[in-house]
């Protein structure tokens, strides 16, 4: 088979299979840094496999089996992990997507997926720890974008999620499903890991194209299953309707060109009507369930620009109070940065401009693009078209999102022409 047809179906497996490949590795590793390599190991074989036997199909369930297999051998080979030599006589034959061949003691999580994500976010780790590896190993996303994620440098990243590797295997924290009496004490870390899954695909920290659509679409799921599961939890409404919300705008965040589209530009009468109708509901189906977290807080002001007829006649009053209300219960730089963002469209871009400066001595932002981003559009509409210019410039050494970059550079010639001085190159 052709080599690049075959590199096609890796890469799409990759995407779509890797957590089913690595929650079942787990089950019979019990080691998550064993069942990783098993799994990496498995994607490599598929390579030569598929190209000699073409691509089989079921690629995860092919995938999975190899995976099993090499965990398997190795604890064949490994005279230290006898103790788990009853695992052997587990079938390895097994369909990432039957849940009679994924069926666990404690059915409490339905979803294999949603199983691992429970089990990374366990409570003796750190939360930052805990959503971290959630992120990387289960949801497969790069540790630069979970970095970004976090505002924190990459190396620093790293070594965070290797240390909460290390605990896992040093405190022997077992790979189970927790009972339900268990989730709650981990399910604002859940919620928090699904959230950061979904950001890392609606706005893709690098690369050419603004949205990673596989990843929005794994992050959608998850809500729906959460919602399900724990329906006392007004939280997990909160996020399903945050994440609704939010994706119904994905058709029209670009043009036909890739090119980034604001919320001004957007065509709101191609945004998905049915999921902005299902997200109000939830949303306010969490909002009526007691005082509001975090994620119904955000849902709600998603909400508000759902319903606006333009940007214009947003109610921004609202949304200021909604993020006034969101910062008294998660106080954080990116939340009073948006919130600046909103103060600038509700009292104009000058009462604006001094929690802008506030927040520029924040070191956690002193990277975060979209600081001197929401700063350069502040001062071109105050017409300071020289001041604009350089945080323009400072907004586009910090992106690496060709689409994002693109948008600044376009905004860097307008305010530069306007100056009357030529665009630094990009």
């Amino acid at each position: 088979m052709q080599a690049d047809v075959v590199a096609a179906a890796l890469a799409q497996a990759h995407r779509s299979e890797w957590a089913f490949v690595l929650s079942a590795t787990v089950r019979v590793a019990g080691d998550l840094d064993v069942a990783e390599e098993c799994a990496q190991e498995a994607y490599v074989s598929a390579l030569q496999a598929w190209t000699r036997d073409g691509v089989p199909e079921r690629p995860g369930a092919w995938l999975t089996t190899a995976a099993r297999n090499h965990a398997l051998d190795r604890l064949r080979r490994e005279v230290t992990l006898r103790r788990k030599l009853p695992l052997l006589v587990e079938p390895v034959t097994v369909d990432p997507h039957d849940p009679a061949d994924l069926d666990w003691p404690d059915a409490a999580v339905p979803d294999d997926r949603l199983r691992l994500v429970f089990t990374c976010c366990h409570p003796t780790l750190a939360p930052e720890a805990r959503v971290a590896l959630t992120l990387r190993l289960v949801c497969n996303v790069p540790t630069p974008d979970v970095a970004r994620a976090f505002l924190v440098s990459e190396p620093t990243m790293a070594a965070r999620i290797t240390r909460a590797k290390k605990k896992i295997s040093a405190a022997r924290i077992p790979y189970r499903v927790p009972g339900r009496a268990e989730l709650p004490e981990r399910l604002d870390s859940v919620l928090t890991a699904v959230h950061l899954l979904f950001s890392t695909g609606h706005t893709a920290g690098e690369g050419d194209a603004l949205v990673r659509e596989e990843l929005c679409d794994r992050a959608l799921h998850l809500p729906r299953t959460l919602a399900a599961l724990l329906p006392e939890q007004a939280e997990t409404r909160g996020l399903l309707g945050l994440l609704l919300l939010t994706d119904a705008r994905r058709a029209t965040r670009t043009d036909e060109q890739g090119r980034l589209l604001l919320l001004a530009d957007q065509d709101r009468t191609r945004w998905d009507q049915r999921a902005i109708l299902e997200g109000l509901t939830v949303t306010a189906g969490a909002l009526a369930s007691g005082p509001p977290g975090r994620f119904t807080l955000q849902a709600a002001v998603a909400g508000v620009h759902a319903m606006a007829p333009s940007l214009e006649q947003t109610d921004w009053p609202r949304v200021v109070h909604l993020y006034d209300r969101l910062l008294a219960v998660w106080n954080t730089p990116v939340v009073a940065l948006n919130r600046a963002a909103a103060v600038a469209f509700a009292d104009g871009p000058a009462a604006a401009l001094p929690l802008l400066d506030e927040l520029a001595t924040d070191p956690r932002l002193a990277d975060y693009p979209y600081l001197p981003a929401t700063r350069a559009d502040l001062l071109r509409r105050l017409g300071d078209a020289a001041g604009a210019a350089q945080s323009y410039r400072r907004a586009m050494e910090l992106t690496a999102n060709a689409a994002e970059r693109a948008f600044l550079e376009q905004r860097l010639a307008e305010v530069s022409r306007a100056a009357g001085a030529e665009p630094a190159p990009g």
